[in-house]
């Protein structure tokens, strides 16, 4: 298999929208129709019909636990449904065999929530990484170009030799980034990208997502808790709760949703029986332990 390297690689407003039809809208990426996913006898995703809209950035919020990232996986069959299906250009991808869905998996980059780089690895060699399990054709010469590219893009060529545990957090965020790009994806998939992060280094992972839906014209979803990284680089905001999608639309439609669940989850408000519970007497221990208590 050869793959071109080159430099550059690589409104909704109603809630629960309609699948699309049989072979997909023309702006149709990726669809899940009527999705349900358990975990044993746990319900995580309960009957979800979504699609992602190509070109555009998908942010996907909601509290922990609400089945964010699990439907996220869904659309690159990380893992697979109870119930329902998954859509990928118009092509059912679900039912594929592991080896056949490797060639689909090509097409995405996925940013895992902690970066989850080789620490034994280099930068520049967790960035061939993807690029020697799937291509064997290619020259060092042309890697080294693709890694020098990856790089430049995302503000830090010249990390090439550093190893993970000598970055930063934000940078350790860049390189797994520039590791994302390295197959020139059509989709990117970011989980939580800005956890861990200080509000300038969040916005610089806000202003690269921006930045690479602009200049490589592709399609983003992004899970996130981070309502600040939702509203500036959404062009699409989904809320789950429960399992279920309680909100869709733009970030106007989002900030002024008339659902006491939304408003709590963006406004960062704690629901009045979580206060009443917190607020109740409870008994207090009779004798406290000081550090003294535990000198020789």
């Amino acid at each position: 298999m050869t793959a071109d390297f080159g430099v550059c690689g690589l409104e909704r407003q109603n809630d629960q929208k309609e699948p699309a039809g049989e072979n997909g809208a023309a702006n149709t990426q990726i669809e899940v129709r009527n999705l349900t996913k358990k975990f044993g006898r746990k319900l995580v995703l309960d009957n979800v019909s979504v699609s992602i809209d190509r070109g555009k950035t998908t942010v996907i919020i909601g509290p922990s636990g609400c089945g964010k990232t699990v439907l996220m996986k869904h659309f690159i069959v990380l893992q697979r449904p109870t119930a329902g299906e998954v859509y990928f250009d118009g092509q059912r991808i679900d039912h594929l065999s592991e080896r056949e869905l490797n060639r689909v998996r090509t097409r995405f980059g996925y940013l895992f929530q902690e970066g989850a780089l080789f620490d034994s690895m280099s930068v520049a060699e967790n960035i061939m990484f993807p690029i020697k399990q799937h291509f064997k054709g290619v020259t060092w010469r042309q890697v080294e170009d693709v890694v020098k590219a990856k790089l430049a893009m995302v503000g830090l060529d010249g990390f090439q030799n550093y190893y993970p545990a000598n970055l930063s957090g934000g940078q350790r965020k860049r390189v797994a980034l520039a590791r994302a790009i390295a197959l020139n994806p059509e989709v990117i998939l970011y989980d939580e990208p800005t956890t861990g992060l200080d509000p300038i280094r969040s916005d610089i992972i806000n202003e690269l997502v921006l930045k690479l839906e602009r200049d490589l014209g592709v399609t983003s979803v992004v899970v996130t808790h981070d309502m600040r990284s939702a509203y500036k680089v959404g062009d699409r905001i989904i809320m789950l709760h429960n399992g279920r999608i309680i909100a869709d639309g733009d970030a106007d439609h989002i900030r002024d949703h008339p659902h006491p669940t939304v408003q709590q989850f963006i406004n960062g408000q704690v629901s009045e029986d979580d206060l009443a519970v917190l607020r109740m007497s409870g008994a207090v221990a009779t004798s406290q332990f000081l550090p003294r208590d535990f000198q020789q």
